[in-house]
């Protein structure tokens, strides 16, 4: 008897739902913006277009698109416009219930943002000052000022603005953070006007009990926890545990990038993003939904990672491959 082969069974994570966990959550992907960025080999646009369609078909609803900064400080960057343009020729940016996120870093920045079709921008400061002056040639006070106009021009039209805070778990030159200048810095951020914030671990260092002291001072500041998201490396394997920890508290917005693309230049063996596939398979083992497929996630890392010249960094995209040739073999 001859036929074609069985295609191999999908391996998914057994769902435990826990109590007290919230039943949906976002995945922000970031991917091609803070993902991308790091790379040394130079991407060509249309694979950035085509990573962006392969994001979006594999379920993904919050993407960070591309940056409008200085191709002078960022070249794996300069193409954004060929990029947003690229995207909105088929109707990837008007995607009804796609989240498409610009970063602009200053008010021009903003405007060639918008007129590319922007219909989320973000802002960019840190929390401590030696990172604000290596990284955006500023004080703190300095980046908060220079982001104001640009959140003051979204909300005049109607954008949004996520706000990112980088740095509030550590930093490579000061070491500790103190909770209270994080708070401090995200109420400045609502101050002005952002509708969104993400609490960065810039070089990988937090840990559960850290987040969950950050969340507090921060929520005491202000913020509602429906406005938060948290950005974490996985430098020192914490990341899923300070995702749990984060979801326990109620935090129901998560940055991800795709295969673990990233990294932090500043921090010495800093490793890179937490992967979204690694995230996925705790959410949807702990039964909570995202709406992204994983499996197409996995062959859209494994398929980028034929322009970017290297595997990606997920254990999970690692396995799951190693499982999917076995069953074949």
């Amino acid at each position: 008897m001859t036929g074609r082969a069985a295609p191999a069974p999908r391996v998914l994570p057994d769902p435990h739902p826990h109590t007290g966990l919230p039943v949906r959550v976002r995945v922000h992907e970031v991917g091609p913006r803070d993902g991308l960025q790091a790379e040394s080999t130079r991407i060509p646009v249309e694979v950035k277009a085509e990573f962006c369609r392969r994001l979006l078909a594999a379920g993904v609803t919050s993407l960070e698109v591309t940056s409008f900064v200085s191709p002078k400080w960022t070249p794996q960057l300069a193409d954004a416009a060929e990029l947003m343009a690229d995207l909105a020729a088929d109707g990837t940016l008007g995607r009804r219930g796609v989240r498409s996120v610009v970063l602009t870093p200053n008010l021009r920045g903003f405007e060639r943002a918008v007129s590319a079709g922007a219909r989320e921008i973000a802002v960019f400061v840190s929390a401590t000052e030696t990172f604000a002056h290596r990284n955006l040639n500023t004080t703190v006070a300095g980046a908060v000022a220079a982001a104001a106009p640009v959140v003051a021009a979204a909300a005049a039209t109607g954008i949004p603005v996520r706000g990112y805070l980088s740095m509030c778990f550590g930093d490579p030159w000061e070491g500790r953070v103190a909770v209270a200048d994080v708070a401090s810095v995200a109420r400045r951020l609502l101050d002005i006007g952002c509708t969104t914030l993400s609490l960065g671990d810039t070089i990988g260092v937090a840990t559960p009990g850290h987040v969950l002291e950050v969340l507090d001072a921060v929520r005491a500041a202000g913020a509602r926890a429906d406005q938060l998201a948290v950005h974490f490396h996985d430098t020192y394997g914490q990341a899923l545990a300070n995702v749990y920890a984060a979801l326990r508290y109620g935090i129901t917005e998560f940055d991800s990038s795709a295969g673990g693309l990233g990294r932090c230049p500043y921090a010495a063996g800093a490793t890179g993003n937490l992967a979204t596939e690694d995230l996925l398979w705790m959410l949807h083992g702990l039964g909570i939904e995202t709406g992204i497929d994983l499996d197409a996630l996995v062959d859209t890392s494994r398929w980028l990672a034929g322009y970017i010249g290297h595997p990606p960094a997920s254990p999970t995209v690692a396995a799951l491959t190693a499982r999917r040739a076995a069953e074949v073999g």
